[in-house]
């Protein structure tokens, strides 16, 4: 969790000094905020799901390697503990974890064509 911190407070520091330039200048932000999802993409160049990894070269897009990194964090800590559920024997609880894992990498993937995927 601390080093999803740091990268956030990192990254976000690249942002604010200008290090890299933004993808969307941040004088035209505000000319963006109040557009529906669909015409914010259509508007900014941008496509849904994970396209913003190929970004991550902008100072506004760095900051999402953080968001990732911390979003992640509930796959690891599910995949820490079904080895010890498996070692003490306890199945109910294993494949529960199991599919918490299937699951959250499910949606992470954008496998489900949902929301923003």
């Amino acid at each position: 969790m601390r080093t999803g911190l740091v990268m956030l407070v990192m990254t976000y520091a690249i942002y604010v000094t200008g290090f890299l330039s933004p993808h969307i200048p941040v004088q035209d932000l505000s000319r963006y905020w109040s557009l529906p999802v669909h015409e914010y993409l259509a508007a900014t160049g941008l496509k849904p799901g994970w396209s913003w990894v190929q970004l991550i070269g902008t100072g506004d897009y760095l900051n999402f390697v953080g968001v990732a990194f911390l979003a992640a964090a509930t796959i690891w800590c599910y995949a820490a503990i079904l080895p010890i559920f498996l070692r003490k024997k306890d199945y109910i609880y294993a494949a529960i974890a199991a599919v918490e894992i299937l699951v959250l990498v499910a949606a992470a993937s954008g496998i489900l064509q949902t929301g923003g995927h």
